[in-house]
């Protein structure tokens, strides 16, 4: 299913997710020739996944090099247009997982993230927005977990309880939490 196809068939769960679906759906639909790529400068697609233990109290996350922030995994379409396959692609690269799995196909989350501006590669990057489609990803607490150096410096299994005191940015705090409670509405 394209990405496109997914965020249509996303059923918003609040009003914040009302409006970040239309806006998002509104602006896939004016820049259609580079709303996948980095070329947007102002927003483009991006992918997310919560990586959970299979009984849904253990979180594992990257501690990541820009923001200095314990984090989920994700990252950018570039050209990819099936948002679960980033989201899976970038668990793996970003954690050193083998096998990880969706809990569920289904987005569970639509959230438009500010992204402020950076040092990436030596180079500036402006302050722009991730339009963001985001999965509960499952995984088993004893598989090897290796760093992605370039990108973080750290991954490390928390207990969900531990999440308001490792997470600096509360605007995530809050995307973590209802997607948590999702995922155990449907396991």
């Amino acid at each position: 299913m394209t990405y496109i196809k997914q965020i249509e068939a996303f059923t918003p769960y609040n009003q914040q997710e009302t409006n970040d679906k239309r806006v998002i759906l509104d602006y896939i639909r004016l820049f259609p020739h580079n709303i996948l790529t980095r070329e947007n400068e102002f927003a483009h697609i991006t992918s997310s996944g919560l990586i959970l233990n299979p009984t849904l109290n253990r979180v594992l996350l990257i501690h990541h090099n820009i923001y200095n922030s314990w984090a989920w995994t994700g990252g950018h379409a570039d050209g990819d247009t099936d948002l679960l396959e980033i989201a899976l692609k970038e668990a793996r690269e970003e954690t050193g997982l083998c096998h990880v799995k969706p809990l569920t196909n289904q987005l569970l989350t639509i959230d438009i993230l500010p992204v402020y501006g950076h040092i990436k590669r030596g180079k500036y990057v402006c302050s722009h927005q991730h339009l963001n489609g985001a999965y509960i990803l499952i995984a088993d607490e004893d598989e090897p977990l290796k760093i992605k150096p370039d990108e973080n410096s750290g991954v490390q299994w928390f207990d969900v309880e531990q999440l308001e005191k490792v997470i600096s940015e509360p605007y995530f705090l809050d995307i973590y939490k209802k997607i948590i409670k999702r995922a155990r509405v449907l396991q």
